[in-house]
């Protein structure tokens, strides 16, 4: 199997730091007993830019100590310790490490898969989709040989068929296997509407279903400005526009960028679960689940809306579609299946 180096292991370690931290953690203000018993643990596989900026989300918000993981030496380990040394500034007292093994990830709570490889010139889709598979599968069967009981969070693309691999592979509730991709969509979705009508993204809600790429389904009719539709507050063709924009927010920001890919707002979705999830906030959040019936879609992964708490997704809600949008989020389906369908584990 490829990235047989994740085994070697790499850590560093802070002397006496286990003494200190863990009389501290999260949330601010509990008793110190008390934060030390809720203390949580997230390994993060990938410390590039989407895997690094999430790491440093989480202890920034106390959510969780981290260890980041990577196969290539020195960095997870020097980006850990940056990490670390900023919590005197940012004011966190959370624990990070990082490592080329999976040793340290022991008694994860939750796993950040950011790992894989960007599509490069030359390289086609299923050249992609090969090589993921392969890395995606290598590092869920370390990270849970470590961590029995853990939740996988999927960034790694193509993310609907890399969750399919994550799920095969650890053998875990499909419950605890989520991807990452509507809340991205969907804060993409919400940052167009607030351009066209100049108001805060905090009164904006946006639904995006599908798979994570060209076939996903923005969905106009549930996307609203402080409870109006945005059907209401703009012409048809800025609405089809934005949903225009948002099946492309990626490609657009790769085409800024030349090289490399969107971090700041991939990490940011991926915390956000985290979020949900170790604090049992039940938020309603569109994410890639595997769904036996519901949508009339059975054993795929696909964008819908779900209830993420303490047991990952509590629940799938099925909202009532449209002739028009039922045949969009199939088509969509019907994408990942060819993407499926392709897999080897």
């Amino acid at each position: 199997m490829a990235h047989s180096s994740y085994t070697l292991a790499g850590t560093f370690a802070f002397p006496g730091m286990l003494g200190s931290i863990e009389a501290t953690g999260c949330p601010r203000g509990a008793r110190a007993e008390d934060r030390l018993n809720m203390r949580r643990k997230v390994t993060v596989v990938g410390a590039g830019n989407v895997g690094a900026t999430a790491a440093q989300r989480i202890v920034e918000k106390e959510l969780a100590d981290v260890v980041l993981v990577d196969v290539i030496d020195g960095i997870p380990q020097g980006k850990g310790l940056d990490m670390y040394q900023s919590g005197a500034v940012e004011g966190f007292d959370m624990k990070i490490v990082g490592s080329n093994g999976y040793e340290e990830t022991e008694g994860s709570d939750l796993c950040v898969i950011t790992a894989g490889l960007a599509r490069k010139p030359g390289m086609s889709r299923d050249d992609l989709l090969k090589k993921n598979e392969e890395i995606v599968a290598d590092c869920v069967a370390k990270v849970t040989r470590y961590s029995k009981d853990l939740t996988l969070v999927m960034v790694t693309n193509p993310l609907d068929a890399m969750c399919e691999v994550a799920r095969r592979v650890s053998k875990l509730p499909k419950n605890k296997v989520i991807g990452m991709a509507g809340i991205l969509d969907s804060a993409r979705m919400r940052a167009f509407i607030a351009m066209e009508l100049n108001v805060s993204m905090q009164n904006i809600h946006a639904f995006v279903l599908g798979g994570h790429g060209d076939t996903m389904v923005p969905l106009p009719r549930y996307s609203t400005v402080a409870g109006v539709p945005i059907t209401e507050l703009m012409p048809p063709d800025r609405v089809e526009a934005i949903c225009k924009r948002t099946a492309n927010g990626g490609a657009e920001i790769v085409n800024f960028l030349k090289a490399g890919s969107a971090y700041y707002a991939p990490s940011a979705a991926a915390v956000e679960m985290v979020d949900s999830i170790f604090n049992d906030k039940r938020k309603i959040l569109p994410c890639a689940a595997y769904l036996e019936g519901e949508y009339g879609i059975h054993g795929l992964f696909v964008g819908v809306p779900v209830v993420l708490g303490k047991n990952g997704i509590e629940k799938i809600i099925e909202i009532k579609l449209t002739a028009e949008e039922s045949a969009a989020l199939k088509k969509s389906a019907d994408a990942v299946t060819e993407l499926v369908e392709k897999l080897t584990v």
